[in-house]
């Protein structure tokens, strides 16, 4: 049985078929989104075993005390240059672009990709979710693009 659930039966697959910001066929192929047993797993293993969604996460919790910095995810946004906050490329800056990541909206939506096709498509994923947690697969760097624009810089425990 697989591990992945068509984004179209989701209601979301329009996210990354938009004209702008636009998302290659290529890259909308690698941008898999996960059953919901596989998707829950990801998220008790990398994000939470006690919270389901993150505006329920305690004050103790690693998403919260692991906070080493701060950028401003929404005015790149906003901006006409398709390039991640320069925070979030030097907070990663040792994962490579295969470097397998979970964009974790909630513990039963859950996306699975490579750092490069989220750096690429970055905007697109904030389409999806506010306060959405990005970990990287055997990397103790993680984020979580805040509603408030901001974009936390974390270290996973």
């Amino acid at each position: 049985m697989s591990q992945y659930r068509s984004l179209a039966d989701s209601g979301k697959e329009w996210v990354f078929r938009r004209e702008e910001p636009f998302v290659s066929a290529e890259d909308r192929a690698a941008i898999l989104l996960m059953t919901e047993p596989a998707g829950a797993n990801i998220w008790r293993d990398y994000v939470s075993d006690a919270f389901l969604y993150p505006d329920l996460f305690s004050s103790d919790m690693w998403v919260k005390t692991g906070k080493t910095g701060e950028g401003d995810w929404e005015s790149a946004w906003e901006s006409d240059e398709p390039n991640l906050p320069a925070e979030v490329s030097a907070h990663c800056e040792q994962w490579g672009s295969d470097t397998k990541v979970y964009f974790c909206c909630h513990a039963d939506f859950v996306i699975e990709t490579t750092w490069g096709v989220f750096s690429r498509n970055w905007k697109a994923f904030l389409f999806l979710d506010s306060d959405a947690v990005l970990v990287g697969r055997k990397k103790k760097q993680a984020l979580q693009f805040c509603e408030n624009g901001k974009v936390a810089l974390l270290m996973r425990g």
